[in-house]
């Protein structure tokens, strides 16, 4: 993480500086997470994936010119733990909609694993549970709405967002690593897509309520998706498998769904 002491710039200027780091990083082996932003202070911070400080610096001199005050390394684990919610910041020409693509995970057997393990043991699989869930979230620009106990609550502006980040969970939790002892699980994910009602940084409605019936319903380590995110998600070159209709709890009819293969 990096600090910028930028005594009167605005937050247009430091998102245009965001994203031209973002166009050179390849080149320096640097991957920027996110950024923040005090106006207050005249201060800009960024959390960056990097071999070391010498690389975050020679892409923020190509990119901008503005070298960082301060560069100190940091846990990207320690991170996303105890941040939670962070999303990439707006820049000023960011227009907003009230649709939304609505993500429920859920951990299953979250009741027998929390009954079979110290406590110890179950706080670290649930923060391990955390990190994977979020950085997948950070990369793909979701929302963490809340935390659910065993599970995440997220919202994307874009299907195609979602659908990344429904991949990059389960790409993710395959991809841990699992010492001698540790317990198994997996992870299910459920999207729908809509306008949900937004009320004092929560979402509620029929959208809301038809995403976590479909996790609920996923099978556990699939990401299923309603028609319309299928629908649209086609279009951004994803893939899916036919669709099913399945027995919903709290809607009276079957409701028809499909579970994301990939992406060509």
């Amino acid at each position: 993480m990096d600090r910028h002491d930028l005594p009167g710039v605005t937050a247009e200027d430091v998102a245009q500086a965001h994203a031209r780091d973002r166009e050179v990083s390849g080149k320096h082996d640097v991957h920027f997470l996110t950024y923040w932003f005090d106006a207050d202070l005249g201060a800009a911070f960024c959390l960056a994936r990097a071999p070391g400080a010498e690389n975050v610096s020679a892409a923020h001199a190509e990119a901008h010119g503005l070298i960082p005050n301060d560069i100190i390394g940091v846990s990207e684990e320690a991170v996303l733990g105890f941040l939670g919610k962070i999303r990439e910041p707006a820049d000023s020409t960011e227009v907003t909609s009230s649709f939304r693509t609505i993500l429920f995970t859920d951990l299953e057997g979250s009741t027998e694993l929390a009954e079979k393990l110290e406590p110890s043991v179950y706080i670290e699989l649930l923060r391990g549970h955390d990190v994977i869930i979020r950085r997948a979230l950070l990369a793909s620009g979701g929302r963490e709405v809340k935390h659910t106990g065993d599970g995440i609550m997220a919202a994307f502006d874009e299907i195609a967002s979602s659908l990344a980040c429904g991949l990059a969970i389960q790409e993710g939790f395959r991809a841990r690593p699992v010492t001698d002892g540790a317990p198994d699980y997996q992870v299910r994910v459920g999207m729908a897509a809509g306008e949900p009602v937004d009320h004092n940084d929560d979402l509620f409605g029929s959208t809301v309520n038809l995403a976590r019936r479909i996790c609920d319903a996923a099978v556990p380590g699939e990401v299923w998706v309603s028609d319309v995110v299928r629908e649209q998600g086609v279009s951004a070159g994803f893939e899916f498998s036919d669709g099913e209709t399945v027995a919903l709890r709290g809607f009276a009819e079957p409701v028809l769904v499909f579970k994301l293969v990939g992406r060509e």
